[in-house]
């Protein structure tokens, strides 16, 4: 216990420290008044953001229902409890740790001036000269994005994995993965700032978000092991069909939903009008990915394939989420089909050549589909908004920094993501038993199922239900 104080102590301290230093300097406005008076536009930017951070937020629901139906009943609870925890439990961790080290020395708000090109360093817990308006704004939009990252792992991990461990994930990629790469590219870090083209660009996240999602999650089903069935002995796989198309479907259209959200709300203001061009793109990428993925399937096999055709489209989301405002409505469909086919490739690839057991194909979607969002702007950018500018008009730079941010973002995310679950397999160890996979997580972890074979079964006779 001594030890335990001796360290919770100094840390309090330097956290008030960074944190009250900065307001005998500043004037946060934690009620208002002053940023509505300075721009007679705040109130409408705030109120686009929010809201685009609210349709974010309640993509948490899509994924919890596509990952839910790919995976069988009997960890159907397990999955929910995952998805429901990953937003709470990692939103803590950033409201602590990594809003600070994303956006501090951005000064991009109040409170947020201290940091370098590697880290930032000021706005613990919102704190300080950070307890501003214009702050908590950033903070709402950005800690939605941080829950999107880390609820991409959950699917790849499902059935196997240990609930307890995987919130202690939530946690670290929330408090520092997620935020330390976006401090690179969107709080004033290296990436952002490289000589070629304007610096690494990714407008709403196919790198920031889905990227570092995706190759953690590469890292977290490689530590986990593949379900038990999953490959043969031989190392060929099989199939293990998930419980529900109905919720898949269900949870692809709230994600779609949930995107307009994301990559227009982007821009931080609804004053910005580039936010139709935005919302038009996410739109056409997206259906060009779920056509080419019906047809793919359709000419294969002689069927249509749904679980497919879900995953074609959010890959032609993930893939339109970095380049979104930069590019043409043509430009967004080759963007959109592409990114199918890069999905469509991924999947056999992680799942027949690095034998990694991915169960919802989170890394296929959101890994190589980011790395590709990321490509997209410096062939497709047009030089229409921000300056960008991409091979499409002549600019060779550009795609020299999106490569360079290809190649950072999948050595972070895998290097972060091996460490972090190794350490959780040699600490709280991070596979659920044999006994346990086989009976399914929801009964041993949760005690209760997702579908009760009779839910009247316990009820004791002339009892009536709550509708009664």
């Amino acid at each position: 216990m001594r030890n335990v104080k001796r360290f919770i102590i100094p840390f309090v301290l330097i956290l008030l420290l960074m944190n009250v230093v900065p307001v005998l300097a500043q004037s946060p406005d934690p009620n208002g008044s002053v940023t509505a008076e300075a721009n007679p536009n705040a109130a409408v930017n705030f109120a686009w953001t929010l809201i685009a951070g609210f349709l974010v937020f309640f993509m948490q629901a899509g994924f919890a229902m596509v990952e839910a139906g790919l995976s069988r009943a009997k960890n159907t609870v397990a999955v929910l409890t995952k998805n429901l925890m990953d937003g709470l439990i990692g939103g803590l961790a950033f409201w602590a740790f990594g809003f600070a080290f994303m956006f501090g020395g951005s000064a991009l708000a109040s409170g947020l001036e201290q940091g370098n090109p590697f880290i930032g360093l000021s706005g613990f817990m919102l704190s300080g000269a950070a307890y501003d308006v214009t702050t908590m704004e950033l903070w709402f939009f950005q800690m939605v994005f941080a829950a999107t990252a880390a609820t991409i792992v959950s699917g790849s991990v499902a059935e196997r994995t240990k609930v307890p461990a995987y919130l202690a994930y939530s946690f670290l990629i929330s408090a520092i993965v997620y935020p330390i790469y976006g401090h690179w590219v969107w709080g004033g870090g290296w990436l952002s700032t490289l000589p070629f083209g304007v610096g690494a660009r990714d407008f709403a996240g196919s790198g920031v978000v889905h990227a570092v999602g995706g190759f953690v999650a590469l890292a977290g089903a490689a530590a986990v092991g593949p379900r038990l069935g999953k490959y043969n002995s031989d190392g060929t796989p099989n199939a293990i069909p998930g419980h529900s198309l109905t919720l898949v479907a269900l949870g692809t259209f709230i994600l779609f939903f949930g995107w307009f959200g994301f990559n227009p709300g982007s821009t931080l203001a609804a004053t910005d009008l580039r936010i139709s061009v935005i919302a038009v793109n996410t739109f056409l990428a997206g259906a060009a990915g779920a056509v080419l993925a019906v047809y793919y399937s359709l000419f294969r096999t002689g069927k249509i394939d749904l679980a497919l055709a879900c995953n074609g489209a959010l890959a032609g989301l993930v893939g339109i989420t970095a380049p979104c405002a930069y590019v043409s409505p043509l430009s967004a469909v080759i963007i959109g089909l592409i990114a199918a086919v890069v999905m469509i490739w991924a999947v056999g690839f992680v799942e027949r050549t690095l034998k990694v057991d991915d169960v919802v194909g989170a890394v296929a979607v959101h890994g190589f589909g980011g790395l590709w969002g990321l490509l997209a702007v410096g062939i497709f950018a047009d030089g229409t908004y921000g300056d960008v500018s991409g091979l499409i008009v002549g600019d060779t730079g550009q795609i020299i920094a999106q490569l360079i941010s290809v190649v950072v973002v999948a050595a972070w995310s895998l290097i972060m993501g091996f460490g972090i679950f190794s350490l959780l397999k040699a600490t709280m160890g991070l596979r659920a038993t044999r006994e346990e996979e086989i009976m399914g997580l929801d009964i041993p972890e949760h005690g209760t199922p997702a579908y009760p074979v009779d839910p009247t079964a316990s009820a004791p006779l002339g009892s009536t239900s709550s509708a009664d």
